[in-house]
């Protein structure tokens, strides 16, 4: 796969917030008061806007105030996914490896925390108004990695794989979307994520 088509792979889930990322307010602001929701750096947000691809991927500390205990090994590249949507402030982070799209073994994973003051418990994610990675159409509630979440299988511009979400408090929601080859690490990656 050519740094053209990586690039595009990882923008894909960014498309319609790349025309309004902005700079971002502070973290508490974002998350509309109490404890911080991260929020994107002006730096980071730039990085998404330019596709920025890492190689090698970054690890543990991919997204800035989040903490992710387990990523399966053998990605090649990586990049920021930063933006607002309908006042929404995402803030993510998608690992990938050189197979195409197309190939089943191909392996990614997207971690993404959202911002969104509407986030109060399992049943507004179907709501969460974003344009990737929405809860419609299929979703059922799971216990994965020991938390509630809504689950559903991946579609679309998310590919195939598992897709989950949970609200980890009020005002901060936490999504996942492993591929197919990744599902089986699931529990461990959901259970390895930690906010301060």
């Amino acid at each position: 796969m050519n740094t053209t088509t990586k690039t595009l792979t990882i923008t894909a889930l960014s498309v319609v917030s790349a025309a309004t990322l902005f700079a971002v307010p502070s973290a508490q602001a974002a998350s509309g008061g109490g404890a911080a929701c991260p929020a994107p750096s002006k730096a980071e947000v730039k990085r998404s806007r330019d596709s920025r691809v890492d190689k090698p991927a970054r690890g543990a500390t991919a997204v800035k105030g989040v903490r992710i205990g387990h990523i399966p090994r053998g990605f090649t590249y990586g990049g920021v996914v930063a933006g607002r949507h309908k006042g929404v402030t995402e803030y993510g982070y998608q690992w990938g490896d050189d197979r195409p799209n197309a190939d089943p073994r191909q392996r990614s994973l997207w971690v993404r925390v959202l911002c969104w003051p509407g986030a109060d418990g399992l049943a507004s994610l179907k709501r969460l108004p974003v344009t990737y990675g929405t809860f419609t159409g299929g979703a059922r509630t799971a216990t994965i990695g020991g938390r509630r979440v809504l689950a559903k299988e991946g579609d679309g511009a998310l590919g195939d794989g598992r897709y989950v979400g949970w609200v980890e408090r009020k005002g901060v929601v936490v999504t996942v979307m492993a591929s197919t080859p990744l599902v089986a690490d699931l529990d461990r990656i959901v259970a390895g994520i930690r906010l301060p």
